[in-house]
């Protein structure tokens, strides 16, 4: 652990971690920006809220899911510390560490650019992982044993976000068959908003939690000092809340309109069950320390809510091109760190 005055110090004795860090929370921002703004998607594609507000509401959601599962249980932190080892040397492995959120800021922005909701958790463990590897030389970088975690992270959220908001919206129309239509609207318009805000919760207590524990990293790294059962001060978590809120606030609308409303149209039950189902998924893999994708999983969601009542009202084409961008981005970011790692290495 180390004090906000404890940290200052440090960085002003070695500049190299102040840059890290820097690099960092530009990695924040751009997961406000990019996975963020897929938490209220549903609300905003549905008109249930505008953007602005749904924004506002993303903010203050953000924050409390971060800094209250952080105090309830830090297991999605612990797998991302114990993912990879940048070894022994802590001048290399800050290099390298700045060398993969390089990577991550380069490939998110891109997809930023083109309005692509790529993964940020994905693209965080593939340019660590790319980084690691630079250093070692050798696989014995990557601890498989948490890594396989990625991969359980993957089909829960892709298969159990589909399947769950899939089941959701079928069920909904049967049970509410006698209520009045218009009624009905109205009540799954407020729920959606509070099922999206629970969404955003969860989105801040994992993604919040991944950034926080590769910041602490590197403080810890400069120290010489391990990351095991470390305490994450309370002005991290505060800064890491309100860099991705910044970063939602500016970048997240060309994010909202591709999924939102590009992808799939969907009715207000729908877009209940969408963000109900991304919500308990999200919950399930923090609790259990799964690292995974805001993205996959609240667009899995979106997808299996709309082809519950006609698949045709998803718009695949631009399913699709969202899949190629996941799949591309293990190997993509993860060889830009790997090679941007080798170059700051020879660099400095």
């Amino acid at each position: 652990m180390a004090s906000f005055t404890e940290l200052w110090g440090m960085m002003l004795a070695n500049p190299f971690l102040a840059l890290v860090l820097v690099l960092v929370m530009g990695t924040i921002f751009v997961n406000g920006a990019t996975d963020a703004a897929n938490a209220i998607a549903e609300p905003i594609g549905t008109r249930a809220i505008d953007v602005d507000s749904a924004i506002v509401m993303s903010v203050i959601a953000n924050f409390v899911g971060l800094v209250g599962m952080t105090m309830f249980s830090t297991a999605v932190a612990d797998t991302m510390s114990d993912m990879v080892d940048f070894g022994g040397d802590s001048h290399a492995a800050l290099i390298a560490l700045a060398a993969a959120m390089v990577a991550i800021v380069t490939w998110s922005s891109l997809a930023w650019v083109f309005g692509i909701p790529t993964s940020e958790s994905h693209a965080l463990i593939a340019g660590l992982t790319g980084a690691a590897l630079a250093v070692h030389g050798s696989f014995k970088a990557v601890n498989m044993a948490e890594w396989v975690k990625v991969i359980y992270g993957l089909v829960l959220s892709t298969v159990l976000g589909f399947a769950a908001a899939w089941a959701v919206a079928k069920v909904i129309p049967y049970l509410c068959r006698n209520m009045d239509r218009r009624k009905a609207n109205g009540f799954f318009a407020k729920m959606q908003v509070w099922a999206a805000a629970g969404a955003s919760a969860m989105h801040g207590a994992q993604d919040g939690q991944k950034f926080m524990s590769t910041a602490m990293l590197a403080i810890m790294l400069s120290k010489g000092a391990s990351v095991a059962n470390v305490h994450f001060p309370f002005w991290l978590e505060v800064a890491c809340a309100a860099i991705m809120a910044i970063g939602t606030g500016v970048g997240g609308k060309p994010i909202i309109k591709k999924v939102g409303i590009d992808m799939v149209q969907l009715e207000q039950y729908q877009g209940f069950a969408a963000a109900l189902s991304a919500t308990g998924a999200l919950l399930l893999a923090t609790l259990t320390g799964l690292p995974v994708s805001t993205t996959h999983t609240s667009s899995s969601s979106m997808m299996g809510a709309g082809a519950a009542k006609d698949p045709r009202s998803v718009d695949w084409t631009v399913a699709k091109e969202v899949v190629l961008t996941w799949l591309f981005t293990f190997p993509g970011c993860g060889l830009i760190g790997f090679v941007l790692a080798k170059v700051f290495l020879m660099l400095f």
